[in-house]
């Protein structure tokens, strides 16, 4: 699944915060969107996947714009990974993964027993399995990452969107869930605060600043020194490893 944008611009409390993207995540490739806090990485996001109406522009999906989809249909294309995500009720760890399932089912239709299979295998994939009697709201943060993951993959969609997906992990959570994101044959789209892991995992990466694309492409063209220096306002030396990883070095103020 390709998903695009062309001339994006959106609005928060009447200020435009993003400013004419042009935006594309090729079919089955891991894409990164990289940038600031503050230069509209989760404003994009938000509006591929319909929480946020674009003031101008549009969507497309596969070429058919975004708009035109009911939300059902919208949701069985795109799977989301926010941010934030709050329950006021208190819900075991299977109920949530089981939301996953909703976009699949008629109203009041009753969860069976394939339902049941594809939520048990996305929990053991993302390493949930045994906390699956346990509420949500007594899990860690990475803990609550994790089953929101799960509850993604139960959703069975050919794109999955995934804003700033490591926080709240451990480093080893991290690369774990990262390898298994890579994995996945769909189209993935990540809002990235670590240039590192951006730099290990995405096929592609936008670089926004101040709601605008900056720069794309892979991530040895996109990386550079001069790049992060102006839209980070940090020092840092971009180099490859003796593995023959890309790494960005940074350097503290009072060293640069």
């Amino acid at each position: 699944m390709e998903i695009c944008t062309h001339d994006l611009h959106a609005m928060l409390g009447g200020t435009e915060i993003l400013h004419g993207i042009d935006f594309t995540a090729g079919d089955r490739s891991l894409v990164g969107v990289i940038g600031p806090n503050g230069s509209g990485k989760s404003t994009l996001l938000k509006c591929i996947y319909r929480v946020l109406k674009p003031s101008e522009g549009a969507v497309f999906v596969d070429g058919q714009p975004l708009s035109e989809y009911r939300v059902r249909d919208s949701a069985k294309k795109i799977a989301v990974l926010a941010q934030h995500n709050f329950y006021n009720f208190e819900f075991t760890v299977q109920d949530v993964v089981l939301m996953g399932r909703a976009p699949h089912k008629r109203a009041l239709e009753r969860d069976s027993a394939a339902d049941f299979k594809i939520v048990y295998e996305a929990m053991e994939r993302v390493g949930v399995a045994s906390l699956c009697d346990r509420l949500f709201s007594t899990l860690s943060g990475g803990e609550q990452q994790r089953v929101l993951l799960a509850r993604a993959l139960a959703q069975q969609t050919p794109c999955l969107i995934l804003d700033e997906p490591t926080n709240h992990l451990d480093i080893k959570y991290q690369l774990e869930l990262l390898d298994l994101v890579r994995s996945l044959d769909r189209t993935v789209i990540a809002a990235i605060h670590d240039l590192n892991i951006a730099a290990m995992y995405c096929d592609t990466i936008f670089v926004m600043q101040s709601g605008r694309i900056v720069a794309a492409g892979a991530p040895r063209d996109v990386l550079t020194r001069s790049l992060i220096r102006s839209v980070y306002e940090v020092d840092a030396d971009v180099f490859t490893d003796s593995d023959g990883l890309l790494r960005v070095l940074f350097y503290p103020q009072s060293l640069a």
